[in-house]
């Protein structure tokens, strides 16, 4: 069920007008927790169980949180225990293929014939990023960020909520169990701020990154038929796609959570216009990179070991964060170029922009175009279906040469042209909050006109959201 798709604004608007018909806090809460599993059913409702599950033992490891401060023992192994469970779970369904083809590669080269191994999993959608927000909770119940949750309902609640689900943001139990305890007030709820939002989403996912696909499927598809110029297109339109497409995901799940009365911490801040990797990691897929640091970076060490531990949690983080998209070796170079680059920036940050500074005008461009560069050199590897095409590419885009003929049409650089000035603008000019401004008939009927204008683009037939897959 995409948000897309008239089918999801059939059940939303049910869900929208039974929670808001209900006063009691606790059947609210009932019915929205009944909702996401019947929306995450859709998918395949064989993954209901894993998800409760997954649940069960978050509200198991979260009370023995409770346990006096002399059962410390129990309460380490109680989390230990429940962090492993989740892992397990991630790397069954996600890993398992992966690294058993992987051990028969190696124990071939090394002169022995080990057999392979390999179970016909079925990769349930969204398991990455639910099983992140079940660590959240039990991790935070144990620092004391958050009480331990008597309700097992609060639990399922948190972990199943249909807006994020499946492709996230990733939200922290910390900012969203506290939303819990009072009935959500429609005099709070931004009708107009969440509405603008949700079109604006609309209108990157389904005109902007469904009608750019079919370009990008051509050049990975075939790339040594095309032109340099063309492949480097390619690539860069990927580049767009994959930010409409999430990012307008992330837009209307935390629009529909907004309309529900709940809030979301936002997912994304303009992240091509970064002057480096690290400002781009504070501004792409936000809830995952400050998972990441909070939840991996920060306890292997930080930056309080001094520079080479420092360096080694940089690329842990990145190849781990890279290895949490898929199982792929395409993936672990994604998270790999990453890493280096975050190396690289705290070398030049420490040892040579504190006697040469750059960072005028001229350097915050030469920052942003080189960010930018390098950010579109990993997105190959993260698309290319296999290594050797990934390689092809990249070859391409570093040397600007091919062999192909072939050439997408001219409109495409205009086109990429356009959209980086969308982006500079819309950083600038908040397109959702200015419509929200707006008096409610202006708003009503500009909204109405764009949503038509925005249905005037969408191609024939839905594409998956890409961050499904993952």
């Amino acid at each position: 069920m995409l948000f897309v798709e008239a089918r999801f604004f059939l059940f939303f608007g049910l869900v929208f007008g039974l929670v808001w018909a209900l006063r009691s806090n606790l059947w609210r809460k009932r019915v929205l927790t009944l909702a996401s599993y019947v929306f995450y059913g859709a998918w395949d409702w064989r993954f209901l169980g894993l998800i409760m599950m997954v649940t069960i033992v978050s509200y198991l490891v979260g009370n023995a949180a409770t346990l006096p401060e002399s059962e410390t023992k129990k309460r380490k192994w109680a989390l230990g225990t429940g962090i492993v469970f989740a892992l397990i779970v991630l790397g069954l369904f996600k890993y398992f293929n992966f690294f058993a083809d992987s051990f028969v590669d190696f124990a071939g080269l090394m002169g022995f014939n080990a057999g392979h191994v390999t179970l016909n999993l079925v990769l349930p959608v969204g398991i990455s990023f639910y099983t992140f927000q079940a660590i959240s909770y039990m991790v935070d119940v144990h620092r004391g960020v958050i009480g331990a949750r008597r309700s097992f309902l609060d639990v399922a609640f948190y972990i199943a909520f249909f807006p994020q689900l499946v492709a996230g943001p990733i939200v922290r139990a910390s900012d969203f169990i506290p939303q819990m305890d009072t009935a959500r007030k429609w005099s709070d709820v931004a009708v107009r701020a969440s509405v603008a939002l949700f079109l604006v989403g609309f209108f990157k996912k389904a005109c902007i990154s469904d009608n750019i696909a079919p370009y990008v499927d051509l050049i990975f598809a075939d790339p040594s038929a095309y032109t340099a110029h063309s492949v480097i297109a390619g690539v860069l339109l990927y580049g767009i796609q994959i930010y409409c497409d999430f990012s307008g995901y992330s837009d209307m799940a935390i629009a529909t959570a907004g309309l529900l009365g709940y809030k979301f911490p936002p997912n994304f801040n303009s992240p091509y216009l970064s002057r480096d990797i690290q400002i781009f990691w504070r501004r792409w897929h936000i809830s995952l990179s400050s998972w990441l640091r909070d939840y991996l970076y920060i306890p292997l060490g930080g930056n309080r070991k001094g520079d080479m531990r420092r360096d080694v949690n940089l690329m842990t983080t990145m190849v781990l964060g890279g290895l949490w998209h898929g199982a792929s070796f395409n993936f672990i170079i994604w998270g790999f170029l990453h890493g280096l680059a975050l190396m690289v920036e705290r070398t030049w940050s420490d040892h040579v922009a504190k006697r040469f500074n750059p960072m005028g005008l001229i350097g915050i461009i030469i920052g942003t175009a080189m960010t930018y560069y390098w950010v579109n050199l990993a997105w190959i590897f993260f698309r290319a279906p296999t290594l050797e095409e990934s390689l092809a590419i990249a070859k391409t885009y570093l040397t600007f040469s091919s062999e192909g003929v072939q050439n997408l049409p001219a409109v495409v650089w205009p086109f990429i042209l356009a959209m980086g000035v969308f982006h500079i603008f819309s950083h600038r000019i908040k397109l959702g909050e200015m419509l929200a401004q707006i008096p409610p008939a202006r708003f009503a009927l500009t909204t109405g006109a764009l949503a038509a204008l925005a249905l005037s683009f969408v191609p024939l037939g839905y594409r998956p959201f890409i961050y499904f897959q993952f």
